[in-house]
């Protein structure tokens, strides 16, 4: 796998060039459609009083200028990819170097009562999420939150191969972004599902063949006027029928056309992004399953939206107001592209869903994509159902700076239990939340920051940040003793790592240490798997009638009057705490 920074770099300065190319194209067609209306306006002005001259051209220029205009369109559309992708990779540059508070941050999906989320700042300002998600699409990043909070053991090992297939297909995943990211939606996708699932037809069946023969006939009508066989009065009543036809729907046309507009732009956006999925070729199996969801025997996923998306665009043109009376009056085009839309509702509703959600999947899927691939040196784990839950070397907290952050070896068996000591400020709560993030990114198919892990999946719940309730009238003690209720009654019916820093905050100290004790016989009982971090050494006295309880711990030391901390896990129990120095220290106390 290449290195991402020069990566990124190689990739802005080839869109650079690119974008310079498409912008000058731009100019130089910006220059055309101007000279075009000029040449015309010059020749209508020379020809005036010629009519077969001045209605040849405008025919021909009106045909040549609106080729130009959709021409200006798609190179307008061209350099604003290359302006997107640009920006992609230089935000890549930038979360390289640890600059990446300014991506969103997924706050809206924050959970207090969440197994564990809340505890391990997975979102919000400064959180994994942020420092993770690359999603494009409003719903390709609920479906990574979802992911992330699911606490889901299944399959992952296909959950690894997909994210190691994205991870080497760079250049595939930032065109989809870019894609993605380029149209602007409105319109939710769940919205715009149930609106399919729930709309009422009204266009008669009698119009599938009745605009395209009233059509034919206005034709006749036109060359018998032209040739003088029929008078205008019989004109304007073959024209004044066509409306009156159409001014019987009116009303629900109008409102057809305006739910459809609300969706176009996502229509236009997705079959772009399922054509892109449709021509790759994927080898992960779980990849593999979700493009099988948009593929179809007829017709590719991505033409049949095309074909909705360009009959929202026909029914649009009656809002030019002399195409929709002349189209209306002759062709009876709001009849015909209604009942084109309605026809495809009727056929396609149904798979609709499965197209968006393989869409908005593999958004989601982009973003573990990226993370593997920025993290060349992490580890997959090596998915096992041995005794061991976790068995990892040089274990870090992604978040941290590589340059600095401490590693640890770490190695727990099921069933075992971890009681952790340490001084204030020693790491004991960076390393809780290093291990609960190894098994989340374990658990979703990530590598982890380590050099090498073995891993038996379980799920996982944490209490380590327990508040009280002002708005519920409610003590942090009792917050935190329903946080331990809530722990007790899940691991009843399931396996959990329980992660726990510092229970019981909310009572004396002897009241504290027996309850713990208590509450740590319980776990075991239970025969459960976890870690529980205490500023309390009696607690670590459990170990002596508890053969499944380990005691480790984090040291700090005192040197020339200033406090060290190595940040090493070690087996053993914590003989120096520093609050009483850190008091003094800070001149708070003599």
């Amino acid at each position: 796998m290449s290195d991402p920074r020069s990566f990124y770099k190689t990739q802005i300065e080839k869109y650079s060039t690119h974008l310079s190319t498409a912008s000058k194209k731009l100019a130089f067609s910006s220059l055309l459609r101007l000279l075009v209306f000029l040449v015309m306006a010059y020749l209508v002005y020379h020809f005036f009083g010629n009519s077969s001259v001045i209605t040849a051209t405008l025919v021909i220029g009106i045909a040549i200028f609106l080729f130009l205009v959709s021409r200006h369109s798609d190179l307008r559309y061209e350099r604003d990819k290359y302006r997107e992708l640009i920006k992609i990779n230089e935000n890549e540059l930038e979360v390289l170097d640890r600059k990446f508070l300014h991506l969103p941050d997924g706050s809206e999906f924050e959970d207090p009562l969440h197994p564990f989320s809340q505890d391990i700042d997975l979102f919000g300002r400064a959180s994994f999420f942020q420092y993770l998600n690359r999603t494009a699409l409003v719903e390709g990043k609920q479906v990574l939150a979802q992911m992330l909070l699911s606490n889901n053991i299944d399959k992952i090992e296909r959950k690894q191969e997909a994210a190691k297939e994205l991870g080497e297909k760079a250049d595939w995943r930032q065109n989809f972004s870019a894609l993605a990211t380029l149209v602007k939606t409105e319109t939710r996708t769940g919205t715009i599902l149930n609106w399919l699932k729930n709309y009422k037809t009204f266009v008669p069946k009698v119009m599938k063949w009745l605009p395209f023969a009233f059509s034919i006939l206005s034709g006749i009508v036109i060359a018998a006027y032209y040739f003088n066989l029929i008078g205008g009065i019989e004109l304007g009543l073959w024209f004044f029928t066509g409306l009156g036809i159409t001014g019987i729907y009116l009303k629900k046309i109008s409102l057809l056309s305006s739910s459809v507009s609300k969706v176009q732009d996502t229509f236009h956006q997705y079959y772009q992004l399922l054509s892109l999925i449709e021509n790759t070729e994927f080898s992960s199996e779980l990849l593999k399953e979700k493009k099988q969801l948009i593929y179809s025997e007829k017709q590719k996923a991505s033409a049949t939206l095309r074909k909705f998306s360009k009959a929202i665009d026909a029914l649009d043109q009656r809002n030019n107001m002399i195409f929709g009376i002349f189209g209306n009056g002759f062709l009876l085009w709001d009849l015909r592209q209604s009942y084109k839309l309605e026809t495809w509702i009727r056929e396609n509703s149904e798979s609709v869903e499965k197209w968006f959600n393989a869409i908005e999947f593999l958004d989601a899927y982009n973003t573990l994509g990226n993370f593997a691939f920025n993290h060349p040196k992490y580890v997959f784990p090596d998915i096992n159902h041995d005794s061991h839950i976790a068995e990892a070397t040089q274990l870090a907290h992604p978040l941290l700076d590589p340059e600095k952050r401490i590693a640890n070896d770490f190695s727990i068996e099921k069933e075992q239990f971890f009681i952790i000591t340490g001084a204030n400020m020693a790491g004991k709560s960076t390393f809780l939340r290093t291990v609960s993030l190894q098994i989340l990114m374990a658990n979703v198919g990530l590598p982890v920051c380590g050099a090498s892990c073995r891993y038996s999946p379980i799920k996982l719940i944490t209490s380590m940040r327990t508040t009280d309730s002002l708005t519920d009238d409610e003590s942090y003690f009792f917050s935190e003793l329903k946080r331990l209720k809530y722990i007790v009654e899940e691991i009843k019916t399931d396996k959990y790592f329980i992660i726990l820093d510092e229970i019981l905050k909310g009572t004396n100290s002897t009241d504290k240490a027996i309850g713990s004790r208590k509450f740590i016989e319980k776990l075991v009982r239970s025969r459960s798997t976890g870690i529980i971090a205490t500023h309390d050494l009696s607690l670590c006295e459990v170990t002596e009638v508890l053969p499944q309880v380990k005691n480790y711990y984090f040291d700090a030391e005192i040197i020339n009057d200033e406090l060290n901390f190595d940040y090493r896990f070690k087996k053993g129990i914590c003989q120096n705490m520093n609050a009483s120095f850190l008091l003094k220290k800070m001149e708070i106390v003599d």
